[in-house]
């Protein structure tokens, strides 16, 4: 399960539809319980999308990005919990392009948290959260919660 604080909602949202038509990305920052079964995500951390060739409907997340992300959420004693892209006009399922990236990085265990935004002429029409398990991803809920005081 994905438990989004709302700022981190509202964020990937407003980034989604800044970013429109062009696919953006980001991590999500926050905790992990009960193992990896639940991820806490406080934060959603933009990114820069590399691919400037399809980048209506491909990213790559920019390492450098990546490693800022990571630094900081760790110096705060937090850990990257998820990634999130948009699907410009798409539905916000995985793509094989999504499935086959996911895979190269967990070979064998649970994935973080895929949270696909559908932006629909603008506006996220959808979102949606993915687990890769045993090279398929699976559907996980997704609740919002209000900020931690």
């Amino acid at each position: 399960m994905l438990i989004l604080d709302r700022q981190a909602e509202e964020g990937m949202v407003r980034h989604g539809e800044e970013g429109y038509p062009r696919e953006v990305c980001g991590l999500l920052v926050g905790h992990f319980e009960d193992g990896m079964a639940t991820r806490k995500a406080q934060e959603a951390w933009r990114a820069v999308n590399l691919n400037r060739e399809r980048a209506a409907d491909r990213y790559d997340l920019d390492p450098a990005d990546f490693r800022r992300i990571e630094e900081e959420a760790r110096r705060r004693r937090m850990e990257v919990v998820g990634v999130y892209h948009s699907h410009p006009d798409h539905p916000s399922r995985p793509s094989e392009t999504d499935r086959q990236r996911a895979e190269e990085i967990w070979q064998s265990a649970e994935s973080w948290s895929y949270v696909i935004l559908e932006v629909a002429r603008g506006s996220v029409a959808s979102r949606r959260s993915w687990v890769l398990r045993g090279g398929a991803f699976g559907e996980e809920e997704i609740r919002v919660s209000a900020p931690a005081a």
